[in-house]
This record gives structure tokens, C-alpha cells and sequence, in this order.
């Protein structure tokens, strides 16, 4: 049974079937999906959610589709921690991390809305799927497509991190690398869009798609006991995780699942691509576009699809948001590694110093509840590291060659023993 009503346009209202419509015809906003919250209320609720598997399917009711999902069957309910000696380093009372750079198939936060989108293409028919894409969401679409028998079209910029273009090929999709920004990718896959009968999952079906995202926020009050938490740092590329992590604490808050749903957001991004950032700090409406110069190039979207509605979200939050520099994000993944041992790519880097910042302002009270969100694996980007992390330590394999190297930091082991 399927609790969509259909489509609606966020700025004028006007309703639009359950099909393939991504812009209003009328004032060309954009469009999401309208539930029918009232028959959701009557199927979903805790006691039904105790009995379902542990993945993002656990919400199918508030997901957009119309049948049983077929697609990303084990995408979900990735870890939630409390991360004490990072808190310590930070100097925070409560700070948790929701670490979506393991447990999903391609390591990544995009599973969630690829299972999402892949699994309404094929309600609507199609039977080749594409997508334009920082590296994220190529690995998600090509591996998800292929596990579902549909054909698949990948459109990167040619500079993408090796890691991720392997990452993708390893799926044999037809991969496009063009020379340009993920900006200049885009408008191309617009226009490829509007000649091929494909199934673009963040262009055409983009509606279906971004739904996918707030199950990263149900996760998220289901995993702390069914409360939000008074903050949240959320990385931004395109905007939509912000607006859609909103969103899921609201549905949820008219559910009546949590009493809650003031979380303030905060939006993080690299100091080389802040265009949402600016747009805050200056608290305008008008996000100006920029052009991406930075290491965290799964974040480098010059001009953000979502960066209005993401905006709005914060600054009606009650949020703010701030920018991480390459330094400063390289600096960050290697905190978060020695304190948490969580390997982050560069987006987790960038999510994690802009934390820093926020907390050091006063921005976030070191005293209040904490979430920061880790969207990606830092397998997939580890060029920045290398001149960073360099092999310090090389010894002849014998005992007195490993004492002689290392003797000062062992008498010093030995010393603290006693």
C-alpha cells in the first residue's frame, strides 16, 4: 500500500500526480512528495517498528514508493555512538556521531537515497537508470543498478578521486568523466535528460530520491531513544540532507514518535565551496554561486540545488553554519581517526572542523546534546593524506634492531607502567 498523495510544489502548493514531474509547470519550484499522514499514523508506529529488519526499509511508510522495495534491501540503520574521547578533545558534555561510512554496501549516506529512487524507477518503468555525481552517489548508482539488472549511465568530472572512479567501474556502468565542474556535469545531464528516456535520480525522479534522506534522521531519534538531539551538524554539497533531516524530525514530532523537534542545524562546508555557507552567515536568501576549490570533492557543488531550502531550514532552526578549510579538514579526519577510530573521507573532515568552530564560537553550548554526521568512508579519498601520513618507523627484523629504533618510547611505556 503506498501512502503517497502525490507530488506538491514547495512554493506555490499545487498538486502534481505520483509521476515523473521534478519542476512546477506554474512558478517552476521545485516539487516533493505529500503523504497521507493520517492513514500513516494508523500502520506506523513503535511496536510495528520492533518487529522490522534493520535497515531503511524499517520506514517504508514514509518512503515513496507504491509496492514492496526492491532495491538497497540491506542500506540502513547504520552505527550511532556516543563518541566520548572525541568529547573530550572538543571539550563537549554529549556529543554523538552517526557514522554512515560503514555498514551500507558502497559506503556511503547516497545508498539510502539510491535504494530509494532505484526502487520507484522501476515502478515508473525504466529501465536505465543515470546519474551526475561527485563520486557518492556514481558508487551507489552503479552498484545498486547493477544488483537490479538495469542499465546505467555515470557522469563524473574528470578529476574525481581515483578511489571513486574505481570504486564505480568495478560495477561496469558506462562512466562519463567530463571536463568541467560537477556544476558543468550537471547542466549537461539536464540536457541528456531531456533527450533519453532515463531515469536521472537526481534530476528527473530527484523527488523520489531526496525522501531517501530522512530515514538518516529517523535513524537518528530511533537510535536515541526516540528524542532529537538540541544539535546537529550536517555536511552540505546540493543542501538536500539538511532539508530532509529537517523534515524527518518533524514528520516524526506529528507522528507523535518524539515530544521534540527544535534540533538546531548547522551547516557544514569546505571554505573552497561555502556557497550555502555564505548564504547563512549573511543570512540573504540569494545563494550566489561559486566555483569549487577544494580537497572535499564530494562537497564541491558550486551551485546547490537546495541551497534556498536548506537555508531556510537552518536559519529557521535557529542554526548557523561555518566552513573548513583544506588544512583544517585534513586536520579533523586525522582527529577523528585517532580519537574515534572512524576513518572519514574529506566531507567528514569538513563536518567535524566546522563542528569545532561552532563549538569554540559558542555557537553550540558545550554543555547541550550533539550529533555530527559522517556521510562517507575515507578509503574512497585518500589522496589528500599521503604527504601527510608517511611510514616514520622502519627497523631489520631483529629484536635489538626494534629496541635500539624504538627505545626512547618504550622506557617511556615502561615508565608509566610503574
Amino acid at each position: 500500500m503506498s501512502y503517497m498523495r502525490g507530488l506538491k510544489c514547495r512554493e506555490c502548493g499545487r498538486l502534481y500526480p505520483k509521476e515523473v514531474v521534478f519542476v512546477c509547470e506554474y512558478c517552476f519550484g521545485s516539487v516533493e512528495v505529500d503523504y497521507d499522514y493520517d492513514a500513516i499514523r494508523r500502520t506506523f508506529t513503535k511496536a510495528s517498528l520492533a518487529t522490522r529488519p534493520p535497515s531503511l526499509w524499517r520506514y517504508r511508510e514514509l518512503l515513496p514508493i507504491e509496492g514492496e522495495p526492491t532495491v538497497g534491501l540491506t542500506s540502513g540503520f547504520t552505527p550511532f555512538f556516543r563518541a566520548h574521547r572525541l568529547a573530550e578533545a572538543l571539550g563537549v558534555k554529549e556529543l554523538y556521531i552517526k557514522d554512515d561510512s560503514v555498514s551500507h554496501p558502497t559506503l556511503s549516506f547516497k545508498d539510502r537515497v539510491v535504494s530509494v529512487a532505484l526502487t520507484r524507477a522501476k515502478e515508473l518503468g525504466f529501465d536505465t537508470v543515470a546519474c551526475a555525481s561527485t563520486g557518492n552517489l556514481a558508487n551507489s548508482v552503479s552498484a545498486h543498478a547493477a544488483k537490479a539488472g538495469l542499465q546505467r549511465f555515470i557522469f563524473i568530472p574528470a578529476d574525481l578521486e581515483m578511489g571513486k572512479i574505481i570504486a564505480s567501474l568495478i560495477y561496469k556502468p558506462t562512466l562519463v568523466a567530463v571536463e568541467g565542474t560537477y556544476d558543468d556535469v550537471n547542466r549537461l545531464c539536464a540536457e541528456i535528460g531531456s533527450k533519453y528516456p532515463w531515469a536521472f535520480v537526481n534530476i528527473n525522479i530527484r523527488p523520489y530520491y531526496a525522501e531517501g534522506s530522512k530515514t538518516y534522521g529517523y535513524e537518528i531519534a530511533e537510535q536515541m531513544g526516540w528524542r532529537a538531539p538540541q544539535h546537529i551538524v550536517i555536511p552540505a554539497a546540493g543542501g538536500s540532507l539538511i532539508t530532509k533531516i529537517n523534515k524527518a524530525f518533524k514528520e516524526l514530532k506529528q507522528l507523535g514518535f518524539i515530544q521534540d523537534a527544535g534540533t538546531k542545524l548547522y551547516c557544514a562546508q569546505a571554505t573552497g565551496c561555502a556557497p550555502i555557507v555564505n548564504t547563512i552567515q549573511a543570512q540573504s536568501d540569494i545563494v550566489k554561486p561559486v566555483k569549487p576549490n577544494t580537497i572535499a570533492k564530494s562537497l564541491a557543488i558550486g551551485n546547490p540545488a537546495d541551497g534556498y531550502y536548506a537555508t531556510k531550514a537552518v536559519l529557521g532552526s535557529g542554526g548557523w553554519a561555518e566552513s573548513a578549510s583544506d588544512e583544517e579538514i585534513i586536520e579533523a579526519m586525522k582527529l577523528l581517526a585517532e580519537t574515534e577510530g572512524v576513518f572519514t573521507e574529506t566531507a567528514g573532515g569538513v563536518t567535524l572542523a566546522a563542528a569545532k568552530k561552532l563549538i569554540e564560537s559558542g555557537r553550540i553550548p558545550r554543555e547541550e546534546s550533539l550529533v555530527i554526521c559522517i556521510t562517507g568512508n575515507g578509503l574512497k579519498t585518500q589522496e589528500p593524506l599521503l604527504a601527510q601520513l608517511k611510514i616514520k618507523t622502519r627497523i631489520k627484523p631483529t629484536l635489538a634492531s626494534f629496541e635500539s629504533t624504538l627505545g626512547e618510547q618504550l622506557a617511556g611505556l615502561a615508565t608509566r607502567a610503574r
